[in-house]
């Protein structure tokens, strides 16, 4: 009975997942500003885009890396391809990013939003300055950016593609600050949503909840203190361009998430048994 139930709840996932109007035709000369491009799913999507024909503008901290992904997204077709090497954690550097987008593409179609700033995952990063770097990379950069690029993407009916995670809906030990921007996220990206909605802009805004990164950054956060797999870059760069491509308010990747996502109405206050199941408890307080 367990498994006809499980195989049911899965059959039914991949049907409204897959279940779209995905044009690959739709991205081609599409105008597309990615941050977070040097490696991981940023890289994963910035090659989709490429194959699909996309003009693209590339940013992340690292020169070098950046470089290298330009090259592969030539290689792979993109018509137009640019960077701009930003750290995010400078408040300055979002207006840069906009602007140098604009400057050579003429404006936007999508904004991708997938830059992602993380400390050691463990209880001293619960420290104020800890939080207060984070909630700038991974909050704050994320408003300026949109707001800079909202009035171009309002006048070609664009679409706004924030990248988060689970732990922006589904709160777990050892991540607090990391948790409490992704919240933040979900909050500010709803509201705005029903803003643009009243003001009759048609602007989409479609929401990813992805699990831990498949990123080198994202796993030395956590090595050795969680157990959970990284979802796969290809793939799950894929769902976000998916999801982005058809205005979907939500993408989540990968499925399994969603019965996370039910458990958590389930057992709002799971038992710390369910925990210790994803997490090396001894290894996290020691971090």
């Amino acid at each position: 009975m367990k498994v006809l139930l499980l195989t049911g709840l899965g059959a039914l996932f991949l049907t409204y997942y897959w279940d779209d109007n995905f044009d690959p035709a739709s991205l081609q000369g599409a105008r597309v500003l990615l941050t977070g491009a040097s490696a991981g799913v940023g890289e994963e999507l910035a090659y989709h885009y490429a194959r699909l024909g996309s003009h693209l503008v590339l940013s992340a901290p690292t020169e070098a890396l950046l470089q290298k992904v330009l090259g592969n997204c030539r290689k792979l077709g993109a018509p137009k391809v640019f960077y701009i090497a930003a750290d995010m954690a400078s408040p300055e550097a979002p207006e840069h990013v906009v602007q140098f987008a604009l400057d050579k593409l003429g404006g936007l179609d999508y904004l991708v939003l997938n830059h992602i700033g993380s400390t050691p995952a463990g209880m001293r990063s619960r420290s104020a300055q800890a939080t207060r770097w984070l909630m700038q990379v991974n909050f704050l950069s994320y408003v300026q950016l949109t707001s800079l690029a909202l009035p171009s993407l309002t006048d070609s009916k664009g679409s706004l593609v924030v990248v988060s995670s689970l732990l922006g809906r589904v709160p777990t030990s050892f991540s607090t600050p990391y948790s409490a921007a992704k919240f933040a996220l979900d909050g500010f990206f709803g509201s705005l949503r029903r803003e643009l909605d009243v003001q009759d802009v048609n602007v989409a805004i479609t929401m990813c909840l992805l699990g831990l990164r498949d990123r080198a950054s994202a796993a030395e956060g956590v090595r050795g203190v969680t157990r959970a797999r990284a979802a796969p870059g290809p793939q799950a760069a894929l769902a976000v361009i998916r999801g982005g491509a058809t205005r979907a308010s939500g993408v989540v990747f990968p499925w399994r998430l969603h019965l996370l996502r039910l458990l958590r109405g389930w057992l709002p206050r799971p038992r710390a048994w369910f925990v210790r199941q994803d997490l090396n408890v001894s290894n996290a307080a020691a971090a």
